[in-house]
């Protein structure tokens, strides 16, 4: 129940966000609307107000804004920002969302101190005895004053034990542990280095910061996950993340549900993450998704003139055959996982 939950409240606001960015863009050009509808399918409630019916339909996973004639007597320029309004309010979406949690919760950044915040258990550290926020003051009898002097001495060991000294709440205790070379993955599982490691993280601390500084940090936020979500795309097609990964409508309530039960700011996070992919992944150049229509305009621009409602209509079918095919195969990897025990 909380899943389900958890995933209305997740998703309604992410689909109506979208549509209502084509609508608000429609309107500002004085395009006629005449549908606004959250899902698709059979309607299930529906009331007209002025010259747009607004509905609430029976499949929750998507919806759609209708336009008069879908405004082809509109200039192309027009007609592109209203399509590309969608995905552009889930963009802006995402960065509302990152911005109110780093203004509530600030930003956690390492400290200045060669201060630890984790041990990895089993590793080198561990077995030396070394804890979490014990403030390393030596190794080997080199004074240590910040993290990178942590590194560059541990690189320096070549693997040899090392002799740590550390300030343990009032005590002074001096360990040895035996680094051990380990790859060094990015998030994509890839290994970016081979170095030698104790198992240990530097400690970090949470900033206040002002409005202006959250919605700054937001906007990064925001573009280092649209970077993040495109290479993750080349990564799927380079077989590097495989495609079993790709979750869809019951891996997200299921995590909705997870993050829901952590905390509102979890939640709010989430949604800020599947904003930013629902934005990206609409702008993709498929048929029937806001990206391909995009294409068409910027095709009409070349050519001086719309491509035929033939050629249109079989792109159309090739790209709705191709996102039917997705979604069947994220659903079996949403069961599959179930019946794993996910």
């Amino acid at each position: 129940m909380t899943s389900i939950l958890a995933f209305i409240l997740v998703l309604g606001p992410l689909i109506f966000i979208h549509e209502f960015g084509h609508f608000l863009c429609a309107k500002l050009f004085g395009i006629r609307v005449l549908k606004f509808s959250l899902g698709f399918g059979p309607k299930v409630f529906g009331r007209t107000v002025g010259d747009t019916e607004y509905l609430l339909s029976a499949f929750p996973l998507g919806g759609y804004v209708k336009m008069y004639g879908e405004s082809l007597t509109k200039a192309i320029w027009q007609r592109f920002l209203v399509v590309f309004a969608g995905p552009l309010f889930n963009l802006l979406f995402a960065v509302l969302l990152f911005s109110t949690i780093f203004a509530v919760m600030g930003v956690s950044q390492p400290v200045n101190e060669a201060r630890i915040g984790g041990v990895t258990m089993d590793s080198p550290a561990d077995k030396a005895g070394l804890a979490s926020n014990d403030l390393i003051l030596s190794i080997n009898g080199a004074e240590v004053q910040e993290w990178n002097d942590v590194a560059r001495l541990i690189k320096r060991s070549e693997g040899n034990p090392v002799t740590i000294m550390v300030r343990r709440g009032g005590q002074t205790l001096t360990l040895t542990g035996q680094p051990k070379m380990e790859q060094d993955k990015n998030i994509f599982g890839e290994v970016i280095d081979t170095r030698y490691m104790l198992g240990i993280r530097v400690a970090d601390e949470v900033v206040p910061i002002s409005p202006v500084e959250a919605l700054q940090t937001g906007a990064m936020h925001t573009w280092a996950l649209i970077k993040i979500t495109l290479l993750g795309i080349v990564k799927i097609i380079q077989k590097v993340v495989p495609a079993s990964e790709l979750g869809g409508p019951i891996r997200i309530a299921q995590i909705a549900g997870q993050q829901m039960e952590a905390g509102w700011l979890n939640l709010l996070h989430f949604t800020g993450l599947l904003s930013v992919s629902l934005g990206v992944l609409n702008l993709f150049p498929i048929p029937i998704l806001d990206g391909g229509h995009l294409v068409f305009f910027a095709v009409e621009a070349i050519r001086r003139k719309p491509l035929s409602v033939e050629t249109r209509e079989r792109l159309q079918v090739f790209g709705l055959v191709l996102l039917i095919s997705l979604m069947l195969f994220v659903f079996y990897n949403d069961f599959r996982f179930l019946g794993n025990g996910g």
